[in-house]
């Protein structure tokens, strides 16, 4: 039989794993000796935190993330096969999600290997929660294009978009570009349209914030400067 892949979530900042992993899911992780992660370095780091049944030396970890070639996935894959558990890591939140660990997760299921999502943070769906927003409908964006032209365009599409169906869109962006995006909002979308800006969930500095864009254009704003931001948006 083969082993099973567990999708481990990682604490979204600097802060313990027991403050928002399970237990359980810390007892899953101990026991494992193969991993796949985004970065082998951060990934070390978390474990060690963690706690493992194996010096950390002893850990086999590979990487995957947007510099892989395709063609490794079925290497990843190998211990698997000869019924080895793996745990699958993102840098931070939960794998798989706006992360190309979904790409492993997609060639075990076509290989018909169990996987197992195990309970931790994502700032999506604590961004929503907290929101305000409609909860009920709902559609994750990804990252918006960088240039100005084909991101107000963007912009513009999600708002109508939401506007017709009222359907709340998360988007988020990297960090160091996150004032550009919230100014971008800002001239692109309608005075009555809702935007929350949710940064640094689950960390003391925590600040989840809606506002209307008139409202926002009337206030100092937030800093998100190279703070991790999810971007959510209800006309």
């Amino acid at each position: 039989m083969p082993g099973t892949l567990y999708l481990i979530p990682v604490p979204l900042g600097p802060t313990a794993p027991e403050h928002s992993l399970p237990a359980n899911v810390l007892d899953t992780i101990r026991p494992l000796e193969y991993f796949v992660v985004e970065q082998a370095k951060t990934a070390r780091a978390f474990l060690k935190a963690a706690g493992t049944n194996k010096a950390l030396q002893e850990l086999q970890l590979e990487e995957l993330n947007e510099h892989t070639k395709s063609d490794a996935l079925d290497r990843l894959l190998a211990p698997l096969r000869l019924g080895l558990d793996v745990g699958l890591l993102s840098e931070a939140g939960c794998p798989a999600v706006a992360d190309p660990g979904a790409n492993l997760v997609a060639l075990a299921q076509k290989e018909g290997i169990r996987v197992v999502p195990l309970i931790g943070p994502s700032s999506l769906l604590l961004a929503l929660m907290a929101s305000g927003l409609n909860g009920q409908r709902f559609a994750f964006q990804g990252y918006l294009p960088t240039k100005e032209v084909d991101r107000s365009k963007a912009l513009r599409d999600l708002e109508s978009e939401s506007r017709k169906r009222q359907q709340t869109q998360l988007f988020i962006e990297t960090p160091y570009r996150n004032r550009a995006m919230f100014d971008a909002i800002l001239q692109t979308c309608q005075p009555a349209t809702r935007l929350t800006v949710a940064t640094d969930l689950t960390l003391p500095s925590e600040s989840v914030l809606t506002r209307t864009i008139a409202q926002w254009k009337k206030q100092t704003p937030p800093e998100i400067e190279r703070r991790p931001t999810v971007f959510l948006m209800l006309a």
